[in-house]
């Protein structure tokens, strides 16, 4: 069966939600960063504003969509934590193109 690894030996590396830094361990995803951190939404809906959190954790429900390294509408729960990545709120739909 699975063993968890003692949190001694458990190799951690420093994100950054919203601007604080949070250490998280190596080879979890930028979600699991924003639960870790403890924010109460990870983005906010585009027509009502509703806070969203991550929830399936899978890359089905596209309610963890953040803001990642300055690139918008990033499936955060499928994305692995790197040293110093940037992890931010998405607010509402992302901006496309210009106004034409």
């Amino acid at each position: 069966m699975f063993r968890a690894q003692s949190k001694a030996h458990q190799e951690t590396i420093e994100v950054f939600v919203e601007g604080s830094a949070v250490r998280v361990p190596q080879g979890a995803t930028a979600a699991a960063a924003v639960l870790i951190a403890g924010l109460f939404r990870i983005r906010e809906t585009a027509v009502t504003g509703a806070p969203r959190l991550p929830y399936c954790m899978m890359g089905v429900c596209f309610d963890c969509l953040a803001e990642i390294d300055g690139v918008a509408n990033r499936q955060s729960c499928m994305v692995p934590v790197t040293p110093g990545m940037r992890i931010n709120v998405q607010h509402g739909a992302r901006q496309t193109g210009a106004a034409g």
